[in-house]
């Protein structure tokens, strides 16, 4: 490997240490890399990853922004915040043993890849299930275009709502109410009631 390369290799690994692990972060597309936006840091990782709701100029049309997470032992937090369908992306998660949370956008449509069993919140289970493929083989007539997620740890995995409408994570309260509710009203037998004597006088 020639000094060129290992200077460039060598200040791309600093710069990924140097971002912060925790706030918001606006993804921009990068053309010079595999991935529009990393991090690998040894630090627990609790950051907003802000799709933008436009397309930059020299962006392709059909392009997945792609944002690579890594992170040995610490926690992991992470939010996937847009406000337009429009933008499509890709997310790989990896570590060793750390827990691993993620919020995905309410309109999520696509595939998620996780080794092991991962858990689900009520509001993503109640809004967001049925439009989710959860570790199944994709065939050549599946759409390769749709949101995607890969996570590879061996730790715990959750997966939560970002909801588009409040611009916010799911109402964890709220949500739950609603799963109960709507498990209970289709345990319930149907009943086939007369409400017109209500207008009678």
């Amino acid at each position: 490997m020639s000094s060129d390369s290992e200077s460039s290799l060598s200040l791309k690994k600093t710069h990924l240490l140097r971002i912060k692990p925790t706030g918001t972060r606006k993804i921009h597309y990068n053309a010079l890399s595999d991935y529009d936006f990393m991090l690998k840091t040894p630090k627990p990782i609790d950051i907003s990853l802000a799709l933008p709701h436009y397309r930059a100029r020299n962006q392709p049309v059909d392009h997945r922004l792609a944002m690579f997470i890594s992170n040995e032992t610490s926690p992991i937090k992470l939010k996937v915040c847009r406000s337009v369908p429009r933008c499509k992306f890709f997310l790989d998660i990896r570590t060793t043993t750390s827990n691993v949370t993620v919020w995905l956008p309410s309109d999520f449509r696509g595939h998620i890849r996780c080794s092991g069993t991962p858990s689900f919140s009520a509001g993503f289970v109640n809004r967001m299930m049925a439009n989710v493929r959860v570790n199944e083989a994709m065939s050549m007539e599946d759409n390769w275009d749709s949101d995607e997620v890969w996570v590879d740890t061996r730790g715990l995995v959750t997966f939560r709502m970002w909801d588009l409408h409040t611009n916010a994570p799911e109402s964890q309260p709220k949500e739950t109410l609603k799963r109960i509710f709507s498990s209970t009203c289709k345990k319930l037998p149907e009943r086939n009631v007369n409400w017109d004597f209500l207008l009678e006088d």
